[in-house]
């Protein structure tokens, strides 16, 4: 069974793993830890961010980061933003996925937010058709920027 927690900073390399499991994993990110480990360290001090593993038996087999947004618009609604959604290669269409959103709506709504929104990239015809599962709608259009 899995189980879900707040990463650790131990949890790093493992969490690299799956962000760097696929072609775009692989052309974002470097092998140098560093970095995440900082990153890793501005998250734990933010509690408006949360940055979740799925826990198989001392295997990290999923991840994902919960943000949570305060704002001004639709009077005023708490929003959840979701990023870096990933399972194991070997552990997809076992139910993990699913049970991780899960775990994120339910996060979501006990920090106050109305709505949870979350981007994936367009070649990711399988996770598509995942939140198109889970009752997320494609909605808006996304857009990026480098700085």
């Amino acid at each position: 069974m899995v189980i879900f927690r707040a990463a650790r900073r131990a949890d790093v390399p493992a969490i690299m793993a799956l962000l760097t499991d696929d072609p775009l994993g692989q052309g974002r990110e470097t092998a140098e830890l560093a970095p995440y480990l900082a990153a890793f360290d501005r998250l734990a001090a933010n509690p408006m961010h949360q940055l979740i593993v799925g826990d198989l038996a001392g295997r990290v087999v999923a991840t994902c980061q919960l943000t949570i947004l305060h704002g001004l618009s639709r009077q005023g609604m708490t929003r959840a933003l979701v990023e870096a959604v990933r399972v194991a290669p070997d552990l997809r269409s076992t139910g993990i996925g699913a049970a991780l959103m899960a775990e994120v709506e339910a996060r979501a709504r006990a920090a106050g937010a109305a709505m949870i929104q979350l981007t994936t990239d367009k070649s990711r015809l399988r996770a598509h058709a995942f939140y198109d599962r889970l009752g997320y709608e494609p909605s808006h259009l996304g857009y990026k920027k480098a700085l």
